[in-house]
């Protein structure tokens, strides 16, 4: 036995045309931004890309140098530092000019790992890798701001 089909009610369509409104509006408000900031209501721009045959691939790391005098990379992840690339690569501007601004790093790794030795000094650091005819190239490491944290 066939069912009738229903015609959508007024209230019905009234919602799903604002929901969507809201939804357009959100991800043109994030891509006018044009940042990361607004996700998932805007572009993740680091990967909307594919490089060229000869460009270089740059990723943005924070290393830093422990008590114990070890130099280690600090994973940009919230589970580990409490804050992800994206925020650090759409502040890099911020924090070359005010490197204290790294702060947010180390208050974030120690509060995740307080078993291990203090951090006390930061870098903010690019590792440029050339492409050659689309293969792996040369690869350089950029410091582009240093920070030390007071005693």
């Amino acid at each position: 036995m066939e069912s009738a089909a229903r015609p959508i009610s007024t209230w019905s369509k009234t919602w799903r045309i604002l929901v969507a409104v809201l939804g357009i509006a959100l991800v043109v408000n994030g891509s006018l931004r044009m940042s990361d900031d607004v996700w998932p209501f805007g572009p993740m721009s680091q990967y909307a890309f594919s490089p060229k045959d000869d460009e270089a691939i740059v990723i943005t790391r924070v290393e830093g140098l422990r008590a114990d005098g070890r130099r280690i990379d600090l994973p940009l992840r919230v589970e580990t530092t409490g804050i992800g690339r994206a925020e650090i690569e759409a502040r890099i501007p911020q924090i070359i000019a005010d490197p204290s601004l790294l702060r947010t790093v180390a208050d974030g790794w120690t509060s995740r790992h307080p078993e291990a030795p203090p951090v006390t000094q930061l870098w903010l650091v690019q590792d440029e890798t050339r492409l050659v005819d689309g293969r792996k190239g040369p690869t350089r490491l950029i410091e582009l701001a240093t920070w030390k944290m007071p005693q």
